[in-house]
């Protein structure tokens, strides 16, 4: 595989834009218990700098995760009696969808056959581009559907952490972690996708190149942080990035906002909720955004 270093090119943003300039994000998340989820990762697509940032919850958590954050939208969906998304989620899914540039699932899912069968679906059928984190992985692994042999028709992430990844390939988190670069490569090549795996030197890699990340710290170690990444890489999908290059900053971003915020925090008091409030600054760190009037990245 070829190694990349650097950064990919940052997506546009003209002054003349408007939200529909920026894309719409889409992401299905959260059930009873775990709204936490879907509300990280509503606020880390919101700092991708796309457009409109739409969540999908279990009814019964809409109206908490709606009184979290004004500036994204949510839309209920059917459940079960575990308050997880159940059975008719997936007309609802695929008519919001219709206005949706990029599509992730996953975060606080909790598992189900009807939500193995929402995430083999989406991952099989979804035209525009769709990250699968958290449970999403988890019931994608049960599916099978990474070993189909078809290649799913738009651009797919998946973005799992070294637990995930071992029950994605069949394997051990040990023998995960001894061959990160290889094992994350050889998923990539089996399923189509770009794949994430996460942890110190996150790997991204779409089968023929690879990045390792050099951003981050401990403080990231903490529940929640995976969900914040779900959605800014989704919300740059969502801008115009291809797959590898949405991962690839995403990434880069993340722990640049760790980085940034344990200066004032540190590591250990670092949580996943501190994570959305810094990435404006890597933003401005790494070179994608111009801040105000007399800023720089060295003042």
């Amino acid at each position: 595989m070829q190694t990349l270093t650097g950064l990919p090119e940052f997506p546009d943003r003209p002054s003349s834009g408007h939200k529909g300039t920026f894309g719409q994000a889409l992401i299905a998340a959260g059930s009873r218990g775990m709204s936490g989820a879907a509300v990280l990762a509503g606020l880390g697509a919101l700092r991708s700098g796309t457009g409109l940032v739409r969540l999908a919850v279990p009814m019964g958590v809409e109206r908490v995760v709606a009184s979290y954050e004004p500036s994204y939208l949510v839309l209920g969906l059917p459940e079960d009696e575990l308050g997880r998304t159940g059975g008719g989620a997936m007309s609802r899914l695929l008519k919001a969808s219709e206005s949706a540039t990029a599509v992730a699932i996953g975060p606080g899912w909790g598992s189900s056959d009807s939500l193995q069968a929402l995430a083999t679906g989406l991952f099989e059928t979804l035209e525009c581009p769709l990250v699968v984190d958290a449970d999403g992985l988890n019931v994608l692994a049960e599916s099978g559907v990474l070993d189909s042999g078809r290649l799913p028709p738009g651009g797919r992430v998946l973005t799992p952490h070294p637990g995930e990844m071992a029950r994605l390939v069949g394997r051990d988190v040990s023998s995960v972690e001894s061959d990160r670069e290889g094992i994350a490569g050889e998923l990539s090549r089996r399923s189509g996708a770009v794949v994430v795996l996460k942890g110190s030197a996150t790997v991204i890699t779409d089968g023929s190149r690879l990045v390792v990340n050099t951003t981050g710290n401990s403080g990231l170690a903490t529940g929640g942080s995976g969900d914040v990444l779900t959605g800014l890489v989704v919300g740059l999908l969502a801008r115009g990035m291809t797959p590898f290059d949405a991962a690839w900053l995403g990434v880069h971003l993340h722990g640049l906002a760790a980085d940034l915020a344990v200066v004032e925090l540190g590591e250990s008091g670092l949580i996943a909720s501190d994570l959305p409030a810094w990435i404006p600054t890597a933003w401005r760190v790494a070179g994608g955004d111009v801040g105000g009037a007399g800023w720089s990245p060295a003042g």
